[in-house]
């Protein structure tokens, strides 16, 4: 029994098992970064395209400083938060997989 556990151990910790691993993480961190950026891009676009509407007020703030002081925290913890939980989730199923 010991010998399967063993080689089990240096399954989980194969090339192909990292190799598959950072590739999902890979494309997580992708869509992730690409989450951020169209926050990050957004607002100035928005501003340009539509200054309009982006000057309209909200609770004595115009649109453009509520997203940007009090939305865009929350926005990026948000993604945080999820780049998180898949990551762990992504090395969870992976190591599953191997152990199967």
């Amino acid at each position: 029994m010991p010998h399967s556990t063993a080689n089990r151990a240096d399954t989980i910790h194969s090339e192909a098992f990292l190799a598959s691993l950072m590739r999902r993480q890979l494309r997580l961190s992708i869509a992730c970064a690409a989450a951020f950026l169209v926050a990050l891009l957004g607002l100035p676009l928005a501003n340009y395209f539509a200054p309009a509407l982006m000057a309209t007020r909200i609770g004595g703030f115009t649109l453009t400083w509520l997203i940007l002081g009090v939305l865009f925290f929350p926005y990026v913890w948000l993604i945080s938060g999820v780049f998180i939980k898949r990551s762990l989730k992504l090395e969870a199923d992976e190591a599953r997989e191997v152990l199967k």
